[in-house]
């Protein structure tokens, strides 16, 4: 499970998030490219909060299918 206290600060302020075990896998990037990218410093992030029910689809899609579980969703929208 993701922990929030670990976020990257370049993560969007809002309940999805990744956190410092990111070990750069890309599949968030790839199933949520429109919410994801990848830092200069080789990990991913979130970069705008899902906007609509397809991007939150494919935010929840990121959430479970992270090998190292570094993608995750505190509930809380900010």
């Amino acid at each position: 499970m993701a922990d929030k206290s670990d976020r990257w600060e370049e993560n969007a302020k809002g309940k999805y998030f990744v956190d410092g075990n990111c070990i750069a896998a890309k599949l968030c990037v790839a199933v949520a490219h429109k919410n994801f990218k990848m830092s200069d410093s080789g990990h991913a992030y979130v970069y705008k909060q899902p906007e609509s029910p397809e991007e939150e689809e494919q935010a929840r899609e990121a959430v479970t299918g992270c090998p190292v579980n570094s993608v995750g969703d505190d509930g809380e929208d900010d």
